[in-house]
């Protein structure tokens, strides 16, 4: 497809003269500018191996970055996510121009994104605040699973009766695409003007998905190639990957959050920690989990350090949270590979393409039952707008789409086309959704739209009151028992 370029400008050609005959019309002028393109557009772009030179990449680097930060720019001002932009783009350097053909990308995208998996879950657990995720937890808990179970059983039914797979292979794919991207959702919720109570159900729900997508994914690979299932390996999988997660994020986190205080804001802090998660990676394979959990539990653990500290009673220094550092290669990962998923693209068989769309507006209006059986009237009606609307699919779904080739399993090469065209039609239903929600105005006595309990007792008031105190009033004696009275008083 690396020709399909020059057969357009062929065709442009051919059209040309029709229209404009020599004898009516001298068009020897524009030919000769269409060839000249051609041959330019042939000497940048064809080449034997699968992969460019590395200036035309560094090229296409460049043109990532543009788009990415244009992209997030865009979303700010329209709602309509960047995600859809990079992918796209990855589809014209890809399969459009053939800069980088599928085999450069199948070797590479493991390593990719593993990288991509840590940074972003890391990034997602220190933008959570664990006050609001606690307040939450049942909902996320009863999202994810309830929307995961129902979107796996209709993507299976789906797949079982319309491509003709076995039910083994079925499961597989709407496991693979089962839950929404917590890589998108972290930052969709980020710029939208929802509860605060609201982005975390959605952050932590997106979460636990991939989680599921990921230990439910591996352990069908394995079923596959032995060529039977086991409930129990599943339940025991699933444990095992919980409590190591817990364990490596936890056990590790609180300590390094301590050590991470006493280093302040030392030149190489921030890579410190970074170097910290890449061993809990490594660590959390070894041991059976695929790194995510313990990634989100100790991105938490770092990002709600002043809330931890006061329970763990040592003193917290000025440290800024807003790392530059960290912000922008979460930029970088994450741009780069939403173009990944892009380069991934076929478009050699047109029923994945209709089985992608349908099927995901199928989990659309799944995903709006769900909603309504799961949200209480505690939310308004723009909180669930929104909710309903959130059904990306993305990173992990495109990284597993990507392991039935590299390990040889049936239907290997429909698996990473048939996920592509479900990540982007979620994408687009997501954005039109989210469009659709802006015209919802949010309750006038809340800012964002999260309705708050009838009463609220005072003691609770005031607990909350205390718990908003700064570290640096901590520091100075008798300050946080002025700050009581005077809540009291009020």
């Amino acid at each position: 497809m690396n020709l399909i370029v020059l057969s357009i400008l062929n065709l442009f050609r051919s059209q040309l003269g029709d229209t404009f005959p020599l004898s009516n019309f001298d068009t020897s002028m524009i030919f000769d500018k269409i060839t000249e393109l051609q041959n330019s557009i042939a000497a940048l772009f064809i080449h034997d191996g699968p992969i460019a030179e590395a200036h035309v990449i560094l090229l296409a680097a460049g043109v990532v970055i543009f788009l990415g930060v244009a992209g997030e720019a865009f979303f700010k001002k329209t709602g309509i996510p960047d995600v859809a932009f990079l992918m796209i783009l990855g589809v014209i350097i890809g399969p459009v121009l053939g800069l980088i053909q599928p085999e450069a990308v199948i070797q590479v995208i493991p390593y990719f994104a593993a990288l991509a998996l840590i940074i972003i879950m890391f990034d997602g657990g220190l933008n959570l605040d664990i006050k609001h995720v606690i307040k939450t937890a049942h909902f996320s808990f009863a999202l994810a699973i309830l929307g995961f179970i129902l979107s796996v059983a209709m993507i299976t039914l789906a797949a079982h009766f319309a491509l003709g797979w076995l039910w083994l292979e079925s499961i597989l794919l709407g496991s693979i695409v089962g839950g929404s991207s917590s890589a998108i959702v972290f930052g969709l919720v980020k710029n939208i003007k929802i509860s605060e109570e609201t982005k975390s159900m959605l952050s932590f729900e997106s979460a636990l998905t991939d989680i599921l997508a990921t230990i439910i994914a591996f352990i069908l690979f394995e079923a596959i190639l032995a060529g039977h299932f086991d409930i129990q390996t599943l339940q025991e999988t699933i444990g095992r990957a919980v409590v190591v997660g817990l364990i490596l994020g936890f056990g590790v986190g609180i300590p390094w959050m301590y050590v991470s205080t006493k280093l302040g804001n030392a030149q190489h802090a921030y890579m410190l920690t970074l170097g910290v998660l890449f061993v809990l990676f490594f660590l959390a394979n070894s041991f059976g989990e695929s790194g995510a959990l313990t990634a989100l539990v100790f991105g938490l653990m770092i990002g709600n350090k002043s809330h931890l500290s006061r329970l763990l009673r040592f003193k917290l220094p000025r440290i800024e949270m807003d790392d530059p550092t960290h912000n922008q290669l979460t930029f970088l990962v994450r741009s780069f590979f939403f173009v990944f998923v892009g380069l991934m693209a076929s478009f050699g068989q047109i029923e994945y393409l209709v089985f992608g769309v349908l099927i995901t507006i199928a989990v659309y209006f799944g995903r709006m039952f769900i909603g309504k059986v799961t949200l209480t009237k505690r939310f308004s009606r723009l909180d669930r707008a929104v909710t309903n609307s959130m059904i990306p699919r993305g990173l992990a779904a495109a990284v597993l789409a990507t392991y039935p080739i590299t390990m040889g399993l049936p239907n290997a090469e429909a698996y990473p086309q048939l996920v592509f065209f479900i990540i982007l039609s979620s994408v687009i239903i997501t954005t039109i959704g989210l469009g659709k929600s802006k015209n919802i105005p949010p309750p006038e006595s809340v800012e964002g739209g999260f309705v708050k309990p009838p009463e609220e007792s005072k003691d609770d008031s005031i607990v909350e009151k205390i718990s908003d105190i700064s570290i640096e009033d901590n520091i100075e004696g008798g300050f946080i028992k002025e700050k009581l009275d005077k809540s009291e008083k009020e």
